[in-house]
């Protein structure tokens, strides 16, 4: 059964009435910073295949994940197995009035997965969407169009599948016994300040994050091991560039070293593509 949700505007206002001004001499961004920030934030569907019809985007604290909807038709936006919506409000947006947003569960046990089901009365509407559960909070922004719409959005999460990556457990126990901590240390240790640019090309990474010694560089679903282009780290003169090896290991490209920048290079002359990966400084 569907539970509707309805946003508490009083309560809002009235937050809003009681923020502290600046002091001393700090300034307030400026709408151009806040819109850059956003920018930067935004994770768009990727034009290759996905999970059947599902848009599977890579989960990352502090992304800004885009959904497209449409009038008559419901997007389904899917948890983690085993995830639960936490608190009052745990699904909040910033209209509820225009848009139709709901929850439902499927499955039972350690396979019950929570759905929210969301559905925009027009075609020319925009509004975020907030879910907290018991593991992550998910920061969505709803985007309503005439025609286009994703039937179904999930994710993957690197600091579950990391720990898979780097051994799995600690020895002497099972996946199942392992505990909490291991899995908030791989997480404390994940880093996704990595800017991607360059030419437009089917390998053109997804998403790129380190552990703090690796490098995990991830690739569409559409894209085979053997299609993956040599990478190149460029040194500290920032001229020389040395090819480095790399496994592939659950679809992505594992470095055994970090680095400030490196690049992706197929083909060559005019016809030669060239992607740019750059570590960004941590704030």
């Amino acid at each position: 059964m569907l539970r509707p949700y309805l946003l508490l505007s009083a309560a809002l206002l009235a937050a809003g009435s009681t923020q502290a001004e600046p002091r001393g001499q700090d300034k307030a961004p400026t709408a151009a910073q806040i819109a850059r920030v956003n920018r930067a934030a935004r994770v768009e569907p990727s034009v290759g295949p996905q999970a059947g019809a599902s848009q599977v985007y890579v989960y990352a604290e502090g992304a800004l994940y885009q959904v497209y909807a449409t009038p008559g038709r419901i997007s389904d936006i899917v948890l983690e197995p085993g995830e639960a919506l936490v608190g009052n409000g745990a699904v909040a947006a910033g209209d509820t009035a225009r848009w139709i947003i709901g929850d439902t569960i499927s499955g039972a046990g350690a396979g019950q997965r929570v759905h929210v089901m969301v559905k925009p009365t027009r075609p020319d509407l925009a509004t975020n969407l907030i879910i907290n559960t018991d593991r992550r909070t998910y920061h969505l922004e709803l985007r309503a169009t005439a025609a286009a719409y994703l039937s179904s959005v999930s994710w993957r999460y690197p600091a579950g599948e990391l720990v898979a990556l780097s051994g799995g457990q600690p020895s002497g126990g099972s996946p199942a016994s392992a505990p909490a901590a291991a899995t908030s240390d791989a997480v404390d240790r994940l880093y996704f300040g990595y800017a991607i640019g360059g030419k437009r090309a089917a390998w053109r990474p997804t998403r790129v994050f380190d552990d703090g010694a690796q490098v995990f560089i991830e690739f569409p679903r559409a894209v085979a091991q053997d299609q993956l282009p040599p990478l190149f780290v460029r040194g500290a003169d920032g001229k020389t560039l040395e090819l480095v090896n790399y496994r592939v290991r659950s679809g992505r490209m594992v470095v055994d070293r970090l680095f400030d920048i490196a690049e992706l290079r197929m083909g060559t002359g005019k016809r030669q593509k060239v992607v740019r990966i750059k570590r960004e400084a941590r704030s």
